[in-house]
């Protein structure tokens, strides 16, 4: 009888051995498939709150419209070269918010045309040949599309003018908030660009 107690322990020692590891594996089981189940279903949270984030804000964005472009026609002009045998052929597209815009600038085509004239024919061929002069006819043809319609475009002296106020008002913090409240007051222009399609200097 004592010769069987040893064997019959051996077998009973080994299920309970057999039991722990079990149990052992199923803990690691749940334990890693609870962990995998918590990293998908935060990944997935986040991705739906990157997508839901992204959503609301470009429903936030006003839809981008195609502005509307409106060519003039070619303007052949005597530039104030000494001598008054030079001459330019300028084309010009005008870049409008909407096909509103280009109706109502229609309406006012000669004055516009007149003033485009009177313009260009104030500036030299040097001055024209430059980028910078180029420029400074597309802001003033801007500010000349413009007028009629009731917009108001800056001249370089009083952007000048506004940078050196804003530089002045930096330093004062109650200042700030005011300029940026003028500054949301004013309107958008709706004729955004003076394109020039054709530029020649003979």
């Amino acid at each position: 009888m004592s010769a069987n107690t040893p064997a019959a322990a051996a077998p009973a020692k080994s299920k309970k051995m057999l039991l722990i590891i079990i149990g052992v594996v199923v803990a690691v089981l749940v334990i890693g498939g609870g962990a995998a189940a918590w990293f998908i279903s935060s990944r997935s949270h986040a991705a739906e709150d990157e997508e839901g984030g992204g959503a609301p804000a470009a429903h936030k964005e006003a839809p981008k419209v195609a502005p509307t472009f409106l060519p003039m026609e070619n303007m052949v002009v005597n530039l104030a070269d000494p001598g008054g045998d030079r001459f330019a052929q300028i084309g010009i597209t005008l870049e409008l918010e909407d096909a509103k815009t280009a109706e109502q600038v229609k309406q006012y085509l000669p004055t516009i045309r007149s003033g485009i004239l009177m313009l260009v024919s104030q500036r030299t061929s040097t001055e024209l040949l430059q980028r910078e002069g180029k420029e400074k006819l597309a802001t003033d043809i801007l500010r000349e599309v413009s007028r009629p319609l009731g917009y108001s475009v800056p001249s370089e002296r009083e952007r000048a003018k506004a940078a050196a106020a804003a530089e002045h008002d930096e330093g004062d913090a109650e200042e700030r908030p005011a300029a940026r409240k003028r500054t949301e007051r004013t309107e958008r222009n709706p004729v955004r660009k003076v394109l020039f399609s054709s530029f020649i200097i003979q």
